[in-house]
Parts: structure tokens; C-alpha cells; sequence
């Protein structure tokens, strides 16, 4: 008979207080940091009012029920919404995360850290405006930044050495983690209720992979860190009653996450958190697409280039060789009928073959009316996928941290053209001074797709100025994107 459990209450585990001391007492040394959240955040806005063109994603905005108005709510940024900050964590994280064409981390297990956004603009500009009516001071952008940074380098380190896919989970539970964290920290939750918030991040149930993967991709992998990072925003208000938490949630013997949910296996981790993920992030801004394609879809574009030139014809291709890394093959490698936009641009040959018959890859390029050409689907199935040992070893490397793509296409005549090998996107550390320019530009697209040129110029005369950014009140930022 075994011995009973002993019921004497743990101490965290140090999983826990390690974020939470981090959230709380790290102090921000870095210029680059900042600048790069600046970047990170007007791309990840721009993204959300893209994606407010289409209806899949604005049939699940608003307020849950119509008409609803919250006094000193948040408002979400594209829309005439204002609404608790929960429902606008939801409304600003599936907007922003519709269309998959922001920033990207990418280790032992992927994700898009600004999907915390969602979480802190919500909590951020609730608590400006509440903090106003009661005459008191709101909180300035420079916060939103510094939270974000946070949010990044937990959710980031975490994820360097922690592969949560193997297990069948999906990333957002990242998301629901990170912001839980940084919006505890907003709403001034002491070190104890924010440990209690962080250890019911992890007890709460969690998102299963399946919406990504064939035969089940779907839509709400659109909508899922919207879904994380406002159920963050409830779990911070719980802890903030008094709540209590589980502090050995991660380590309980057959009840705790390691055991139930991660094989029994402890979190490892590469580097101590500080600001290393917002610097290294990386951003999409070529193409919407799931970022391990990126330089496939970059290749792409070159070979379309020398089709042209060749006078040679998509039609004569037989055969297009992908030499990829081990994650592109685990996520995006894909046969068989592509059922929907979510399936779409979740499959590496889809990628590639609207470059190569276009010249190009838009969100639109994901909807029916193009997935009905016939030569997609011809040159979808003359690829072919093969791993390199070594570029899933650069994938890997934190000195070069690689996505690199290589293309090799044969004609009916025999020929072939010289392989197109890309191993860094645009939106890598490596190429940020080619990228910053076009991201900007990316951004002003964007803001012309919802507001006036006044509103407009109004927008970019504070988000492309990092002081005037960063003492800006939170509210009066969203305000300039109230329509």
C-alpha cells in the first residue's frame, strides 16, 4: 500500500516565480527592445484592420451581447466598439491574429507572440480610461511596450526548448500564460495573486492542436489566441479578488501539468528572460503566410521571375523538389483537397504555387475564387518535400536561427533551373534594415484600408516617433482608431 500523499501545502514551483519575479523586477536596459515593440506593435494593429475586411473574421466581434456599451471600456482599434476588457482582449486577439501575417517565433515549439496584444491594449486602455473618470493618471504606451516585451520573452522562452506540439497542444497556451502574467502585472496584483494567476494559466484547461493539422485545419486557429489571451484577462481579474492559486501546479505528483500533460517531463530552458525575444522576433511582411514557407514562397517569386524570362510555362514544369527542415514538413507539408483559406495557407505547395503562377501571395490568394484555378492543385502535386539535416540544424541554432527553403524545378524537355535557396526572410534580425522600410510601408496600406488620410497622417505622425509613442496616454492612442 502505497504511503498517503502528504497534504501540506508547497512552496511555488520555481517555474512560477521565476515569471512572476521577471514580470515584476526586471528592469528594461534596451533601446533596441523598445524600438522593435514600437515595430512590433503598429505591424500587429495594421494586421487586425486588414483582417476587418473580411466577414469570417467580423461576424465574432463585438460584444457578446448586441448593442452592449461598457463605460471606460476598452475600445477596439478599426471598430465603433467599447466593451469590458475580456470581450476586447477576444475582439483585438482574433483580428489581429486572422490573417496570420505578423510576427513569428519559431523553436522547439512555434507561435506569434504578439497575441498577447490583445490582452494588454484591452487591459491597458480599460484601466486609462477607468483611471480618468476617477481623476487619477493613465497609463502611457511605453507600458503597452513594456508588457509586450515581457509577454514576448516568456512566451518566447518558454517555447526555445519546450515543444508543446509533440504533445498535441497548441500554442496558445503560451498566449493564455504570457498574459496572464504581464496583465496581472498591469492591474497591480501583488507577487502572491500574480503567482496564483500564473498557476491558474496552467490548471486551466488547454487548446489541443487539432484546428491545425489535416484532415481538421480550420478557422479557429484564427480565432484561438484571441480566445488565450481573454481568458488571461478573466484568470488576472479572478487572482486580483483574493482568489487562490495551485502552487504546485506544474509539479504534483500524477495531477500536475508535468505528469498529465507533458509526459512527466520538467519545462527546460535555454537562457534566463530578459529582452532577447522581442530583439530576435520575426516579421512577416512579404507574404500571409505561415511563416515556415516564407523563403519558399520568397524562392518562389524569383523562379516565377525566371519563368518569365525564359519564356518557359508553369505548364511544362513535371517536377519541384523542396529541400525544407524537419518543422515545415511536421506543419505545412500537405496532400490531398485543401477545404479551406485556414487549410490553405497551412500548406507549404500551396505557397509555392500561387508565387509561381502569380507572383504573388495575398490573403485573397487563400479564398475560394483563386484555389479554384486548376493549375494549383497540378503543381501542388508535382512537389515534393525533403528534409536537410542541416538546415533543421540553423532552425535550431541560436546564433543563426534559420528557416530556410531551397527550390529545385524540372521541365518536360529535361531542364532545369539552378536551385533558389533562401535561409533567412525578409523579416529576420538578420535583413532588419531591408525589412523596417517595407514593414512601414505594410503599415500605412493597412491604415489606408479603414481610415481618412487625416486619421490617418494623425496615426502615423505618433507611431513612427518612439518618444512621442511612448509618453503617449493609452487611451488617446486607441482613440485614433476609433471609426
Amino acid at each position: 500500500m502505497s504511503a498517503p500523499i502528504s497534504n501540506v501545502r508547497p512552496n511555488p514551483d520555481t517555474v512560477l516565480v521565476d515569471i512572476v519575479d521577471y514580470v515584476l523586477d526586471y528592469k528594461l536596459g534596451s533601446d533596441l527592445a523598445l524600438e522593435t515593440a514600437r515595430n512590433c506593435l503598429i505591424d500587429t494593429l495594421g494586421c487586425g484592420l486588414e483582417a476587418l475586411s473580411y466577414p469570417a473574421c467580423t461576424k465574432l466581434m463585438g460584444p457578446i451581447v448586441p448593442g452592449t456599451i461598457v463605460p471606460n471600456g476598452a475600445k477596439v482599434p478599426g471598430t465603433s466598439f467599447q466593451l469590458d476588457p475580456v470581450q476586447a482582449a477576444f475582439n483585438i486577439g482574433a483580428m489581429i491574429r486572422w490573417l496570420d501575417f505578423n510576427d513569428t517565433w519559431l523553436a522547439a515549439e512555434w507561435g506569434h507572440p504578439s497575441d498577447n496584444l490583445g490582452g494588454i491594449l484591452a487591459t491597458a486602455d480599460w484601466l486609462s480610461r477607468t483611471a480618468i473618470a476617477n481623476g487619477k493618471k493613465p497609463l502611457a504606451m511605453k507600458d503597452v511596450l513594456i508588457a509586450m516585451i515581457k509577454a514576448h520573452e516568456i512566451q518566447g522562452c518558454l517555447a526555445l526548448e519546450n515543444s508543446f506540439n509533440k504533445v498535441g497542444l497548441d500554442h496558445v497556451l503560451l498566449v493564455k500564460l504570457a498574459s496572464t502574467a504581464v496583465v496581472g502585472q498591469l492591474l497591480g496584483l501583488s507577487r502572491d495573486e500574480l503567482i496564483n494567476a500564473v498557476s491558474q494559466a496552467l490548471v486551466d484547461g488547454h487548446a489541443l492542436r487539432t484546428y491545425r493539422h489535416a484532415p481538421n485545419t480550420g478557422s479557429r486557429k484564427s480565432w484561438a489566441a484571441g480566445d488565450a489571451t481573454s481568458r488571461a484577462v478573466r484568470l488576472a481579474l479572478i487572482a486580483k479578488t483574493g482568489e487562490m492559486g495551485y502552487p504546485s501546479v506544474l509539479t504534483a505528483k500524477t495531477w500536475g501539468f508535468y505528469d498529465v500533460l507533458f509526459k512527466g517531463q520538467p519545462f527546460r530552458f535555454q537562457r534566463p528572460y530578459g529582452s532577447y525575444v522581442m530583439e530576435n522576433v520575426l516579421f512577416k511582411i512579404s507574404f500571409p503566410a505561415e511563416f515556415h514557407a516564407q523563403t519558399a514562397a520568397e524562392a518562389a517569386m524569383t523562379l516565377h521571375e525566371q519563368l518569365r524570362a525564359s519564356g518557359k510555362r508553369v505548364e511544362d514544369i513535371t517536377k519541384i523538389t523542396i529541400r525544407t527542415h524537419e518543422a515545415a514538413i511536421r506543419i505545412i507539408d500537405k496532400t490531398g483537397p485543401l477545404n479551406n483559406p485556414a487549410d490553405r495557407d497551412h500548406c507549404i505547395q500551396y505557397m509555392i504555387a500561387v508565387p509561381l503562377i502569380f507572383g504573388r501571395l495575398t490573403a485573397a490568394d487563400y479564398e475560394d475564387e483563386v484555389a479554384r484555378d486548376p493549375r494549383i492543385d497540378a503543381l501542388r502535386d508535382k512537389m515534393a518535400c525533403v528534409e536537410d539535416p542541416q538546415f533543421t540544424k540553423d532552425y535550431h541554432d541560436p546564433d543563426k536561427r534559420s528557416i530556410a527553403n531551397a527550390l529545385t524545378i524540372g521541365f518536360a524537355d529535361g531542364s532545369t533551373f539552378d536551385e533558389v535557396v533562401v535561409e533567412y526572410p525578409l523579416g529576420h534580425k538578420r535583413r532588419r534594415a531591408e525589412g523596417i522600410p517595407l514593414l512601414v510601408e505594410k503599415f500605412r496600406t493597412n491604415l489606408a484600408r479603414r481610415f481618412p488620410a487625416k486619421q490617418q497622417q494623425a496615426i502615423l505622425d505618433v507611431s513612427l516617433d518612439q518618444a512621442k509613442l511612448e509618453a503617449m496616454p493609452v487611451n488617446e492612442y486607441v482613440d485614433l482608431y476609433v471609426v
